[in-house]
């Protein structure tokens, strides 16, 4: 059985209602972006594509998870790519597609930035630093972007492992986590900080934290 064979003969009627339809890399960040942000608010998570179905949330890493397997659904093969900053500020994942031989990216993300990008990329590492500039802290304006992995091919892992598993994901996510990554160029430049403008439209946001208790920037929030 193909990949995309075992996918399909392990989701169930609902999940297969879901994916279906997502047969374009446009299509199913549409979907994400129905999405509500998963903020979070009982304990860490890193949930399996399954449970983001179930759930209707998501943060960055498990709509990465969910277009992966979107992509594989449809016999297309997808890649990861983690974005890891400064230790002040918050890791990104994306989910990489080729079309006519170029590279783009869909992403889960609050913010107006370190969205989807158009196949119109020649390289993973042209990609990746297209989100260069926008990765910064709102506060100061510094740009915090260290490395970038590697398309990280998930085509090793078993299907039940990770797509229809219970289980949070952990294991996969410090499986990228530790894969291979592109330094940025930031080390020994001047860089300019982000301008006030920038700034205030990192303020935009698709869903806003539902109590004050919540304040603080959460991973869950880029």
């Amino acid at each position: 059985m193909t990949y995309r064979e075992r996918i399909h003969a392990l989701l169930t009627p609902q999940e297969h209602h879901v994916l279906s339809p997502l047969s374009s890399s446009q299509r199913i960040q549409d979907y994400l972006d129905t999405l509500p942000i998963n903020f979070e608010y009982a304990r860490e998570t890193c949930m399996s594509p399954r449970l983001v179905m179930r759930k209707k949330t998501a943060h960055c890493i498990e709509g990465a998870f969910l277009a992966a397997a979107a992509f594989l659904y449809h016999g297309r093969v997808p890649y990861l790519m983690d974005f890891q900053a400064t230790l002040d500020d918050y890791d990104h994942v994306v989910t990489l597609f080729r079309e006519r031989g170029k590279w783009g990216a869909v992403s889960k993300t609050n913010r107006a930035f370190l969205r989807y990008r158009d196949p119109i990329y020649k390289t993973p590492h042209e990609l990746g630093m297209s989100y260069f500039n926008e990765y910064f802290l709102p506060d100061r304006g510094k740009k915090t972007l260290t490395c970038f992995s590697k398309p990280f091919s998930i085509l090793r892992f078993d299907i039940a492992s990770w797509v229809t598993t219970e289980e949070d994901l952990n294991w996969l996510a410090e499986a990228l986590d530790n894969a291979p990554h592109f330094p940025s160029p930031a080390k020994n430049i001047c860089l300019r900080p982000v301008s006030y403008t920038e700034r205030r439209a990192m303020g935009l946001v698709d869903w806003r934290v539902r109590t004050s208790r919540y304040r603080r920037r959460r991973a869950s929030e880029i």
